[in-house]
């Protein structure tokens, strides 16, 4: 299969990129800059040259697939009303040019978090989370299913973990407690966030793909949810700071724009995508990725 990839040379969509190949797929990825192109090529990989605002360029590169994953994001969370538009209006050009063909088309969204409760891939986003603001697009590629495109859902979790992690929430808490002085956590720090490694990721993009039915909403879930002040102990013994609880109402204050998004109880699970895709993660889980170490020697 010919696979038009958008996001093919960040921290995840690499990943896809190498497991697509490794599974004997073609893959066209999009890429913006002359590195990015160079990197794609190097991996035995087409470039298609452009960004999530070309919509024409976007048009070309799903016409010209047997299938799609969108894996890019803006991830600039100081204006997330801008990415998440974005996003929206490249998710809809991607659904329009595949209508007709019942070609795969995979996208990517986060799972949300469900009060008191474990989120499933049933789980509708609360109203004013980050989850709920991907709503739409994520309500344009399952209504794809009735205009001929078999379109599936891949929800990530909070942390998609692994080597090359530069810029995700968990390098954040590393910067913000190594500026700080002081590893921190908010409130009694029970609230929970779940997690993946990349390359499980990675995999289920693939089986999404290849086998997901039309309509499908994935969870993309390996550790159901790690009490946030596990993920601070860790951060704080790696680096040899002492580890503390802030009051949830200073949080945006000591963790900026992530505040809110550390003080939220957010546990989700994958039992359902399991079951429909064979899914099962193997790779290490958040907390034994960070004793590794390797997110610590920047």
């Amino acid at each position: 299969m010919r696979v038009f990839v958008t996001g093919a040379t960040g921290f995840i969509g690499t990943a896809v990129v190498r497991e697509l190949l490794d599974a004997g797929h073609q893959v066209l990825g999009l890429a913006r800059s002359d590195a990015s192109a160079a990197a794609l090529t190097a991996t035995g990989a087409e470039v298609h040259r452009g960004t999530l605002g070309d919509l024409d360029g976007l048009r070309a590169g799903a016409a010209s697939a047997d299938g799609v994953i969108h894996a890019a994001f803006i991830h600039d969370f100081t204006d997330f009303e801008h990415s998440v538009a974005v996003d929206l209006r490249a998710v809809e050009t991607l659904a329009r040019t595949l209508a007709g063909t019942d070609r795969p088309f995979v996208i990517s969204s986060g799972t949300p978090a469900l009060p008191g409760g474990t989120a499933t891939e049933d789980t509708v986003p609360a109203a004013g989370t980050p989850a709920a603001a991907r709503l739409a697009a994520e309500e344009a590629v399952l209504a794809s299913a009735d205009r001929g495109v078999r379109g599936s859902v891949l929800r990530l979790p909070r942390s998609v973990h692994g080597e090359g992690d530069h810029h995700g929430f968990v390098p954040r808490l590393i910067g913000i407690a190594r500026e700080r002085g002081v590893s921190a956590y908010p409130g009694d720090g029970a609230n929970a966030w779940p997690a993946v490694h990349r390359l499980d990721a990675a995999l289920l993009y693939r089986l999404a793909l290849e086998h997901a039915p039309a309509g499908s909403r994935l969870h993309a879930v390996g550790d159901e949810g790690i009490p946030v002040r596990q993920i601070a102990e860790r951060i704080g013994e790696h680096l040899n700071l002492p580890v503390t609880s802030v009051p949830v109402e200073q949080a945006a204050e000591h963790f900026g724009w992530l505040g809110p998004i550390f003080a939220m109880d957010a546990p989700a699970s994958s039992a359902v995508t399991q079951k429909v895709t064979d899914w099962r993660p193997a790779r290490p889980g958040l907390l034994a990725d960070l004793d590794a170490g390797h997110y610590f020697t920047r």
